[in-house]
């Protein structure tokens, strides 16, 4: 189920950024055909899709996302 934050998309980016060290921005992933969050800037209307990447063994290695305007 996606969850919707309405927070700056930026700065919540650059916080997954400090926890996890590989964050990529991915238009066509597959992995966001069903995000795990969208960020909505409240300010500005922007949306961004964010999903996290993981192996079959549960561990997360990356997050990908994707801004839709």
């Amino acid at each position: 189920m996606t969850t919707v934050i309405r927070k700056d998309a930026e700065r919540f980016l650059k916080e997954l950024r400090t926890h996890y060290g590989d964050v990529w921005k991915m238009p066509r992933s597959n992995y966001l055909s069903k995000p795990d969050f969208i960020v909505i800037d409240p300010k500005s209307g922007k949306k961004t899709k964010v999903s996290f990447v993981s192996l079959d063994d549960g561990e997360v290695v990356g997050v990908v996302y994707d801004e839709l305007g």
